[in-house]
């Protein structure tokens, strides 16, 4: 269940352009190439990194994703190693020295893919190479933390705001586009949240297409990831907060776990 298809793969590739994971995460590709962006999207961090003249392969689950990726890489130049892959199933065509994940672990998948997820990481790291992976924190502000209590639970699904009074953005194209999302469920005991989103695009004043997609997320907490690392044959595993180069705090919204094959 994943959401990064169609006009929300448009919407990520007009849209989705900056944040500080990626200078954080240019200075261990510099020290370890090549790399791999999994869950790369349409290229947010990817594309930086090929103008940097960086050794860097990308994949995604979504195809939607890749091809916008790809469209963005040659307009510059570039002709990048792509694949579609879901990342539990991960057999890449050759290895890495550093692999990195931003943004994408535990979206769409089952606790158990993810754990599966970690072990084709350390499967497809050289020895000594590096895995970078971050995650953003359950009570983080723009997760829905309230809702793990049982009253908050029972006033979900959340009322659906219609697309015509979302906030629309000017797309490069000269159309604008809408991308609403809420949450449907949330169980506390199994850590994973259900959401629904809506994407719209108008031409002149018409909407002229929509479409809806669910999503699930699996929430971890810090020691549950570090578990979960160990286990995979992780070792000398660091964490940091908020995408900066100091360790995580209880205020951290993100932790980014530095992890070493050995």
């Amino acid at each position: 269940m994943t959401w990064h298809y169609g006009l929300v793969a448009k919407w990520w590739t007009e849209f989705s352009e900056d944040g500080p994971e990626i200078a954080y995460c240019q200075r261990y590709v510099e020290r370890g190439q090549p790399a791999l962006d999994v869950a790369c999207g349409t290229g947010r961090l990817l594309i930086p990194y090929l103008r940097a003249g960086l050794d860097v392969d990308g994949c995604d689950v979504s195809a939607d994703m890749i091809e916008l990726c790809r469209d963005k890489a040659e307009r510059e130049g570039f002709s990048p190693t792509l694949f579609v892959q879901p990342m539990h199933e991960l057999d890449p065509p050759r290895t890495y020295k550093t692999i990195f994940v931003c943004g994408g672990f535990g979206l769409g998948s089952t606790r158990e893919q993810d754990a599966a997820a970690l072990d084709r990481f350390h499967e497809n790291l050289e020895p000594g190479g590096t895995l970078l992976l971050d995650n953003e924190n359950p009570y983080s502000p723009s997760y829905p933390w309230r809702s793990w209590s049982r009253n908050e639970r029972a006033n979900l699904p959340r009322p659906r705001v219609p697309l015509a009074e979302s906030e629309r953005r000017r797309g490069s194209d000269g159309a604008e586009y809408a991308l609403e999302s809420r949450l449907l469920d949330l169980d506390p005991i199994e850590q994973f949240a259900t959401y629904e989103m809506r994407a719209g695009i108008w031409r002149s004043g018409e909407l002229v297409q929509e479409e809806e997609h669910a999503l699930r997320i699996n929430f971890y907490f810090k020691n549950e990831l570090l578990l979960l690392l160990e286990r995979a044959g992780f070792i000398d595993i660091v964490v940091h907060g908020d995408h900066r180069e100091e360790a995580a705090t209880r205020d951290s919204d993100f932790v980014v776990f530095i992890a070493k094959r050995p």
